[in-house]
């Protein structure tokens, strides 16, 4: 009897392991597809993920080569991009309605943060985001009482950005390039007190964790430094300029004057 139970013990454990092999092994597809279809839904400009490589054993998986776009109305090509984000699943939760992320972690991306017309393409992004959100509450339709159709909804345990890079695009600034290291961010238990978000709940926290770094002091003030030194050295080198211009019209000595002054205050400092 023993030995039945045994050999019964012994296939249900087969069973289980196979399942978690099957179900850690499309991990890979399943997020590329995930981000590539739902990306564009949610942010409203190109998303593209390059490739996904998991480990079968740990449930571990290495995003590579994310492309965030920019909405329309702005010139630089991209938002962010980053080489490699690094996923810890809990593999028990992938058959639950809720799926834990141990950890994400986002190494040195590098972010275009642009100003247009008296905004900037993330809060842009931020926008479509939020309506986006609104748009699939409204959107649901009716189903039969005591149905479940509720996608997967995950919880992150950790959510990490290091190393990054922000740089500036404003048409002033011509081809200059202004760049500014971003300080890190730790998000813990993002969808905890819910038990669980949708996907573009948890973008959006994590997107506005993002944004807030983007235009916080630690940024915005070392760009302006380096507007005001830039307004300076291009004060100094366009004295030649201005005597070149003695005999051209007011409007092109205007123009010269404005750019200097343009510079000198992008953030309103």
């Amino acid at each position: 009897m023993k030995k039945w139970i045994l050999l019964g013990g012994g296939a249900l454990v087969a069973v289980i392991i196979i399942v978690l092999v099957v179900g850690v092994s499309n991990l890979g597809p399943m997020i590329k597809n995930a981000v590539n279809n739902y990306g564009p839904e949610m942010t409203k400009t190109e998303v593209k993920l390059g490739d996904v490589g998991v480990s079968l054993l740990s449930a571990e998986a290495e995003l590579k080569d994310f492309l965030l776009g920019n909405p329309k109305g702005f010139k630089s090509p991209q938002a962010m991009s980053v080489k490699s984000i690094h996923l810890n699943v809990d593999e028990k939760s992938l058959t639950k309605n809720t799926i834990i992320i141990d950890k994400i972690e986002v190494v040195a991306p590098e972010i275009t943060y642009e100003k247009v017309r008296g905004t900037d393409n993330f809060q842009t992004i931020m926008n479509n985001v939020i309506k986006s959100i609104g748009a699939d509450k409204t959107t649901s339709q009716p189903v039969e009482k005591g149905k479940k159709v509720d996608g997967k909804k995950i919880l992150i345990r950790n959510f990490i950005l290091r190393d990054g890079k922000v740089n500036l695009a404003m048409a002033v600034l011509d081809e200059n390039t202004l760049s500014v290291d971003l300080p890190d961010i730790h998000l813990k238990n993002v969808g905890q007190e819910k038990g669980g978000v949708s996907p573009a709940e948890a973008f959006k926290e994590i997107f506005a964790a993002l944004y807030s770094k983007i235009t916080s002091p630690a940024v915005t003030d070392v760009f302006n430094k380096k507007l005001k030194k830039l307004a300076t050295d291009t004060e100094a080198t366009t004295e030649e300029a201005k005597k070149q211009l003695e005999d051209s019209s007011e409007s092109a000595k205007e123009e010269v004057k404005a750019t200097t002054d343009k510079l000198k205050g992008i953030f309103g400092k």
